[in-house]
């Protein structure tokens, strides 16, 4: 079966499924234990839940870390210039395949290599963000499965506000380092428009911005969205120890949106 053949409900089954299937046949040629590269797009305590997922899948289906099956664990820690490097070594080491932790770690992992297969559990916009060609037919050796979520902006934003009878005031924080950051805000600030909202805008580039940038925000917003990203993974519960009244923040779905 070539790489871009593969039908999306066999891209993922668990995580794991999608990593092993070309381990086999490139380990037994090269007479070694066959090596997934794990490039991580937050950190180990962030992700562990994810990777403990992906163990077990794997364990399922007949791969055992440490005794059928490598695993080489690198992590982004949400950070453009390690994805680069991290991708850079993987493709040193000759790993079989790359589990690529999001829409910036398999877009490093594609400018790295394009002959190791590259997998990502999820991604924003894999056509937009130049992983594949099309969706149906994504071609070269990338491939995973989309989320879809700047396109569900306007609906998530249309439910905040039936949570929050009274939003008018609407911030937004995003990486701007992710590439996929611009374009799920770019979907927030049209459905901003359309639902008659004002907007604050908070745009980092680092873990250590966070918390001054919420600091920044108290009292001049009724709703948070937070766009996600491997850098607010790990610091969910540290955003919200900012808040202004302990007793009034909801979480939203994976740390897409807190109301005040």
């Amino acid at each position: 079966m070539q790489f871009d053949q593969l039908k999306r409900r066999e891209v993922i089954s668990l995580l794991g499924g999608a990593a092993a299937w070309p381990l086999a046949a490139r380990a037994q040629q090269a007479g070694k234990l066959p090596t997934i590269g794990f490039l991580g797009g937050g950190t180990p305590t962030g992700q562990r839940t994810w990777v403990a997922a992906f163990v077990q899948r794997l364990r399922e289906l007949g791969w055992i870390e440490g005794r059928t099956v490598t695993i080489e664990y690198r992590w982004g820690e949400g950070r453009a210039e390690r994805f680069t490097e991290i991708a850079a070594e993987l493709v040193r080491l000759n790993v079989d395949v790359i589990l690529a932790g999001g829409t910036e770690a398999a877009v490093a992992a594609k400018h790295a290599t394009s002959v190791i297969p590259i997998v990502f559990p999820s991604a924003g916009d894999p056509i937009g963000s130049g992983l594949v060609a099309s969706l149906a037919r994504p071609g070269g050796n990338v491939t995973g499965l989309s989320g879809q979520q700047a396109d569900l902006a306007g609906k998530r934003l249309e439910l905040l506000r039936e949570v929050v009878p009274g939003l008018r005031r609407l911030a937004i924080i995003a990486n701007i380092g992710n590439p996929f950051a611009a374009l799920e805000m770019g979907e927030v600030r049209a459905a901003v428009r359309t639902l008659g909202l004002d907007l604050v805008q908070l745009e980092i580039r680092r873990a250590e911005d966070i918390v001054p940038a919420l600091q920044a925000l108290k009292g001049s917003a009724d709703a948070l969205y937070v766009v996600n990203d491997p850098l607010f993974q790990p610091r969910a519960r540290s955003a919200t120890a900012v808040r202004r009244r302990p007793d009034t923040w909801d979480s939203g779905d994976c740390g897409r949106s807190y109301r005040r």
